[in-house]
């Protein structure tokens, strides 16, 4: 089976480039759509601050809210996505995540993770990105 190219990229939750100066990203950027990091709980730092962006930034409060504008209808079954994320996760789409706690953000950046790569997240790198996020 081959390897993502979220799980290649070490970028799990396949976060597009643009002009934000990441932590832990690869020296050389050699995807030309998605950011490349050294290791994968850079990328999913990176996921949970821009979900936290969401939120405080954008005013973005629902659990579908966040989907519908990480995987937007327009390039992704944005209503799979939602699916599979409340499966995963108990949240239903209308719920407001709670952004500040640990154990409801991993659950579903990981299940985001799992809707982009197709297999499970590596949930130690996951953890290791929530800290990272707060640093």
């Amino acid at each position: 089976m081959e390897i993502s190219r979220g799980l290649r990229n070490c970028n799990p939750l396949n976060i597009r480039r643009n002009n934000t100066k990441w932590k832990g990203l690869a020296g050389k950027q050699t995807d030309k759509s998605f950011f490349q990091f050294t290791e994968c709980s850079w990328g999913y730092r990176a996921a949970f601050i821009t979900l936290r962006n969401y939120f405080a930034k954008h005013k973005l409060r629902t659990l579908r809210s966040w989907i519908y504008r990480w995987a937007p209808p327009v390039e992704n079954d944005s209503d799979a996505y939602l699916a599979l994320v409340e499966k995963k996760t108990g949240l239903k789409a209308d719920d407001m995540p709670d952004i500040h706690n640990k154990d409801v953000m991993c659950a579903i950046v990981a299940a985001m993770s799992l809707m982009e790569n197709g297999v499970p997240a590596v949930m130690d790198d996951v953890h290791k990105g929530w800290q990272a996020s707060l640093a």
